[in-house]
C-alpha cells in the first residue's frame, strides 16, 4: 500500500505551485491531465517505499506549459491554470481536504495583493546608480574611505623571496645555503633553530 508525503500548494490568478515533500524521490512518475487529473507516484529511502498522490484539481490546466522540477529534497511542480482566475480552493470535491494537503505559506499570495506583488514591482532601481556602489571591478575603491590599511600590494614577499632576489642579484644563482636557512628559521643546515 502507497502512502502519502505531504503536499504543499498556493495559487496565483495564472498558475498553481505544488510542491512534493519527499527526500530522496525515486522513480519519480507524474500525469497530469488537461481536466485537471493530478497523479503522482515515486519511492524513497532505503527500503524503496512508495508514495503516491492521485488528486483532481478544481478546474483545467495547460499541460503543455507546466513544467515540474526534482530536487533533492523535494518535487516542485509550477502548473500553469487553463484560465487565468483564482479557484476557491486546490480540489474539485468539496469538503476538509485530505490530511497529507496543506498551503505553502511561503508562496502564498492573497488575491487582492497579487497587483502589488507581480515579480519586479517592488525591485524597481531607477534611481539607484550602481557605478557609485563599490561593487565592481575595484575601480574607484578607496581603501582609506573603507577603512583598509596602507598595504602595497607589490613588496608583500615572504623573507624567503626576498632572501632569493637578494642573492641571484649579488651571484646571479640564489646561494642554497641561505634559502634553506631561510626556509628552516634561519638555522644552517645541520644546526638546530
Amino acid at each position: 500500500m502507497s502512502r502519502h508525503p505531504c503536499v504543499r500548494w498556493a495559487q496565483r490568478s495564472d498558475v498553481l505551485f505544488i510542491t512534493i515533500d519527499l527526500p530522496d524521490a525515486q522513480d519519480v512518475k507524474l500525469k497530469l491531465e488537461p481536466e485537471g487529473k493530478f497523479f503522482f507516484s515515486a519511492t524513497s529511502g532505503a527500503e524503496k517505499i512508495p508514495f503516491e498522490v492521485d488528486i483532481e484539481l478544481y478546474d483545467k490546466v495547460n499541460v503543455n506549459e507546466s513544467k515540474a522540477s526534482i530536487g533533492l529534497r523535494n518535487i516542485c511542480y509550477l502548473v500553469k491554470k487553463a484560465e487565468d482566475k483564482w479557484w476557491s480552493r486546490l480540489l474539485k470535491q468539496e469538503g476538509k481536504p485530505p490530511v497529507f494537503l496543506k498551503v505553502d505559506w511561503d508562496k502564498w499570495v492573497d488575491e487582492d495583493e497579487e497587483q502589488d506583488k507581480k515579480p519586479g514591482n517592488d525591485m524597481d532601481f531607477g534611481d539607484v546608480d550602481f557605478s557609485k556602489l563599490n561593487m565592481g571591478d575595484g575601480e574607484g575603491f578607496d581603501a582609506d574611505a573603507a577603512g583598509g590599511d596602507d598595504v602595497d600590494l607589490e613588496d608583500s614577499d615572504t623573507e624567503e623571496e626576498e632572501n632569493v632576489e637578494q642573492a641571484s642579484s649579488a651571484g646571479g644563482k640564489p646561494d642554497a645555503k641561505a634559502s634553506l636557512a631561510t626556509a628552516s628559521g634561519g638555522a644552517e643546515p645541520g644546526e638546530k633553530a
